[in-house]
């Protein structure tokens, strides 16, 4: 009887895919042209479209109305739950029929039980259960994309068994590796030798060779990755994923897996204003991403009230949440549709992101998610999985310790005439091997510095700014081996914030980082202007004012600034060459330059360049401007 009634249910559903191929006529949003949008339907959402064909077809008009989507991924396993084969079929059937590309996913989770279970890969009903979902998925699906469960965190007995003396680490690795190929693309493709499986990376890359997510490995096993750019918010959730991640971990998974990164992943949870939600979605796409997929499709139609935006909600901010719904309560749907609509446009106009070099070996962990900070102090971070030799100036945080050839590399890079920068974190991890460039030592005392001096070269250093008490590391130097172009101080004493010391052709710089990264956000600008002259001199824009303003900057001449501040920001941005003028990528409006200025004694906060034209600028909160320069530089360098 429960078979006829199925049956029933999923012939209801094929007579109102039948008959309703006009949903997405009647009040379509506008496809976006510059990436595409996907969503994600768990398990139990497609049991529930398949058996109730009139909730499927409404809720689709109420998505279809809010934003484009130009492809669903249909999962068929999550937590024990195997949607029934005539299910999956029913609900490709009906999207297939909307002209929307279909795909499979799968969560590889065990039973939810309010934290994340893997699967035991020791256990061999485990593993014929996995090896099972795979098959069942490829019978019905050309490609498919595993949402992020895809690893290991058991301790089985069997486990610990099969783990013997190696760390977790080194076994986790290895038996995600053979499971990857052993039971789910080889199973897989002898089902369908045509599918296509994606593995998603989530957003805590510096643990995941801990859990067995292998950056190293999988990327080739696989037939392409997806990365999750879901930063939530920076303060209420308990990973404290900074704003600037949803940016760069999209530009580090490019060069890990280059060309073969599918997209971006974002989610609506762990908001407390309903900015939070565009950001995200604004800096997937900002690193240029082919295809972003928003998680899942019930909670896009939910409604989203605007939260605790009160202190910007009069302003008109880049999602200016009032203006767009008045009084009326939107849906998710409805917010993802405006947001991507509004920054469209700009997307087709920017070009190949630019960024300073930071590399972090492939599986490595040290100074976790430093290179984010710095990119919410102003600075554009590329990241990279190899040493960037290319670049003329390289950052190197603890995690580089983990690349047994580091001082090589950094011998190498100096004597050919690069700048290195180490951060205290690292020089603590291998402070014998640095002696041999440099005698820098890490005493292992603490100072906590509340004015800032600097200066390029010797005399009298200029006050950059105070700040609270900042907890930092006391790097030790010697005198007129190595320079302080920036030093801290407090009650008489003091002791390095930049040092530079030179080297064959080159310069190896020395950051000490506060042992809370987030005190970095409350260093003096003074003090930020000058990291950021130094870290990004090779970049053709540099931005000056205080932190949580961040810059994504283009091999075309374009640039983005946003604010991720609750209240307007001005700033200041420098571009290569004088007698320049940068026009506004939305009005196009054109902006002109200050008047030059020279700086001149031992004042100045890095070394001369080439002359630069400068912009005064207002950032709103939690909004972004995109500019492109224009005119030709008459002044030379």
């Amino acid at each position: 009887m429960r078979s006829l009634l199925r049956m029933g249910m999923v012939c209801g559903l094929l007579a109102a895919f039948a008959g309703g191929s006009g949903v997405r006529a009647q009040q379509a949003a506008p496809p976006n042209r510059n990436f595409r949008v996907a969503v994600y339907i768990p398990v139990n959402i497609v049991e529930r479209m398949a058996n109730d064909p009139a909730w499927l077809r409404s809720s689709w008009q109420q998505i279809n109305r809010g934003v484009r989507i130009d492809k669903v991924y249909i999962e068929t396993y999550r937590s024990r739950n195997i949607a029934p084969d005539a299910d999956i079929d029913a609900v490709k059937k009906f999207f297939g029929g909307q002209g929307v590309q279909v795909a499979g996913g799968i969560a590889y989770s065990d039973v939810d039980n309010g934290q994340f279970t893997s699967f035991c890969y020791t256990n061999p009903a485990d593993r014929a259960y996995v090896k099972h979902v795979a098959e069942l998925t490829a019978r019905h699906f050309n490609e498919i994309i595993l949402d992020d469960f895809f690893f290991n965190n058991t301790k089985e007995p069997s486990d610990i068994a099969a783990k013997g003396n190696e760390s977790w680490s080194a076994f986790r690795l290895k038996q995600m590796d053979e499971v990857s190929r052993d039971l789910v693309t080889g199973p897989a493709r002898a089902v369908n030798p045509k599918v296509k499986i994606i593995i998603k990376f989530p957003n805590w890359y510096p643990s995941f060779q801990e859990n067995g997510y292998d950056l190293a490995v999988e990327p080739k096993i696989f037939s392409g990755i997806y990365t999750g750019t879901e930063t939530r918010d920076p303060v209420i959730t308990d990973q404290l994923l900074q704003q600037y991640e949803s940016y760069e971990i999209i530009r580090y998974f490019d060069n890990v897996d280059p060309g073969r990164n599918g997209g971006g992943w974002v989610d609506t949870f762990s908001i407390r204003y309903i900015d939070r939600y565009p950001e995200q979605l604004w800096d997937t796409v900002l690193a240029k991403t082919p295809q972003i997929v928003l998680f899942e499709y019930t909670l896009l139609l939910r409604p989203a009230p605007a939260g605790n935006r009160a202190a910007w909600a009069d302003l008109p901010t880049s999602f200016d949440y009032n203006n767009l719904f008045g009084d009326k309560m939107p849906d998710f749907a409805a917010v993802a549709g405006k947001a991507l609509d509004e920054i469209d446009p700009v997307i087709g106009k920017l070009g190949k992101p630019l960024g300073v070099a930071v590399y972090r070996p492939l599986n490595s962990t040290g100074e976790d998610f430093l290179p984010v900070y710095l990119g919410e102090l102003g600075l554009p971070v590329e990241m990279y999985p190899q040493f960037p030799a290319s670049a003329k100036t390289v950052v190197l945080t603890e995690a580089a310790q983990h690349d047994p050839q580091i001082m090589e590399k950094i011998k190498a890079h100096l004597m050919a005439g690069g700048n290195v920068v180490i951060t205290s974190g690292l020089l603590h991890a291998m402070q014998a091997p640095i002696a041999q460039i440099c005698g820098l030592r890490d005493t292992g005392r603490e100072m906590m510095p509340t004015e800032y001096w600097g200066a390029y070269g010797a005399g009298n250093g200029a006050n950059m700014g105070s700040s609270p008490p900042l907890m930092m590391p006391e790097i030790h130097f010697f005198t007129n081996d190595a320079w302080p172009l920036i030093r801290g101080t407090a009650n008489g004493g003091g002791a390095p914030i930049l040092l530079m010391d030179r080297y064959g052709r080159g310069v190896l710089y020395a950051l000490t980082v506060p042992d809370n990264f987030s005190d970095l956000y409350s260093l003096p600008v003074g003090v930020l202007n000058s990291l950021r002259h130094y870290l990004g001199a090779d970049l053709p824009v540099q931005l000056e004012g205080p932190s949580q303003v961040s810059l994504m900057e283009y091999d075309n001449g374009t640039f983005v600034v946003e604010s991720f501040r609750d209240a307007p920001v001005s700033i200041r941005v420098s571009v290569a060459g004088a007698d320049r003028q940068i026009r506004n990528l939305v009005t196009n409006e054109m902006v002109t330059a200050n008047a030059p200025t020279a700086t001149t004694g031992f004042h100045h906060f890095a070394p001369r360049g080439p002359r630069r034209s400068s912009f005064e600028l207002t950032i709103l909160p939690h909004s972004y401007e995109a500019f492109a320069v224009e005119g030709m530089a008459s002044g030379g360098r």
